[in-house]
């Protein structure tokens, strides 16, 4: 639990979180679309192992999660209606981070460190424990989103969460 803590803190993921909670007030839905894509993920590579990264290349992995990245940077960037409530629903915030976590933790360190783990420990002992550091990564993250959601305007979080994604995707693709 505390290596992938560890593993986790200050990843992608997490400024993930931070920004699409720092666009809503629906933080419920971010934090259960975010643990179901992370049980999907680890739940798969704790059940087989690295078998995703044994099939699908990391390298491919690494294409689809910079693609993603910069997809929701510009959708960001599209996104002219910067109405109070279009910005605070942000559409499905439930749907919205669960593909985002499903689509680009594929292959991330903190999912083969959990396939690793699984094979030496109980798998179900280290899916709890994985899904008990997400969980509370993922609540911090979210709290830190929404407080500078208080603080600075949307309109200028719009651009720095767009700017953000696409420069983590471009960084996936050169990486």
């Amino acid at each position: 639990m505390i290596a992938i803590a560890i593993a986790e803190l200050g990843d992608k993921t997490q400024l993930s979180v931070l920004l699409l909670s720092s666009k809503t007030t629906k933080h419920l839905q971010i934090l259960i679309g975010v643990l179901f894509a992370f049980l999907i993920v680890d739940g798969v590579a704790i059940a087989a192992g690295s078998w995703v990264t044994m099939f699908i290349p990391l390298f491919y992995l690494k294409i689809v999660s910079g693609l993603v990245f910069i997809l929701f940077g510009i959708l960001i960037l599209i996104n002219k209606d910067n109405g109070e409530e279009k910005t605070k629903s942000y559409k499905n915030p439930f749907v919205t981070s669960f593909f985002l976590i499903l689509l680009t933790e594929w292959g991330d360190k903190t999912q083969i460190a959990a396939a690793l783990f699984a094979t030496r420990f109980n798998p179900l002992g280290v899916l709890i424990g994985s899904m008990i550091a997400l969980s509370i990564l993922s609540i911090i993250a979210i709290y830190f989103g929404k407080l500078i959601s208080e603080r600075i305007s949307k309109e200028t979080i719009n651009k720095v969460a767009a700017v953000i994604f696409i420069i983590m995707g471009i960084a996936f693709l050169l990486l």
